[in-house]
């Protein structure tokens, strides 16, 4: 475990040290658009030319497809950050279980969502929430370690 929290603190760092190194490895690692605008661009309907209703339906499928796959990119992100997140809440529940719980009641919950602009702003909300907790979770860490380091020299 501390391996590889050792290997994250070092990712962090360089990320820190280098923020264009942070858009292309997330362009490596999901393989997905570069920043939001891209993302939103890529997915919103455009109203362009007048369809029928099998072509509409099927551009709407094919645009719901490419929005799957980036929520379930955004699922297991979820689930590999919540490994970081070890120690147990009031209750005695480890934090890592109340993560994973909350992400997977919000997925079911939007199951069913058909309307791709909405499903857009679910993963690009999804995406900065998940970002956010880690890079908190990150400076909490830096803290900690500049804590000990004052204190114990």
């Amino acid at each position: 475990m501390t391996g590889k929290l050792q290997l994250w603190r070092c990712i962090r760092q360089q990320v820190a040290v280098n923020r264009t190194s942070l858009f292309h490895m997330e362009r490596f690692l999901h393989d997905g658009p570069d920043n939001v605008e891209e993302l939103l661009d890529r997915h919103l309907v455009k109203k362009e030319k007048s369809l029928d209703d099998d072509e509409e339906e099927l551009l709407n499928r094919r645009k719901l497809t490419s929005t799957r796959r980036e929520a379930l990119s955004l699922y297991r992100d979820i689930l590999r950050a919540s490994r970081f997140f070890m120690w147990p809440d009031s209750r005695g529940v480890l934090w890592r279980d109340v993560l994973r719980d909350n992400a997977r009641k919000e997925f079911e919950e939007a199951k069913f969502e058909t309307d791709p602009e909405i499903v857009i702003k679910l993963i690009v909300g999804g995406r900065e929430a998940v970002q956010s907790a880690l890079d908190k979770l990150a400076n909490k860490q830096r803290e900690q370690i500049d804590k000990e380091r004052g204190g114990g020299g």
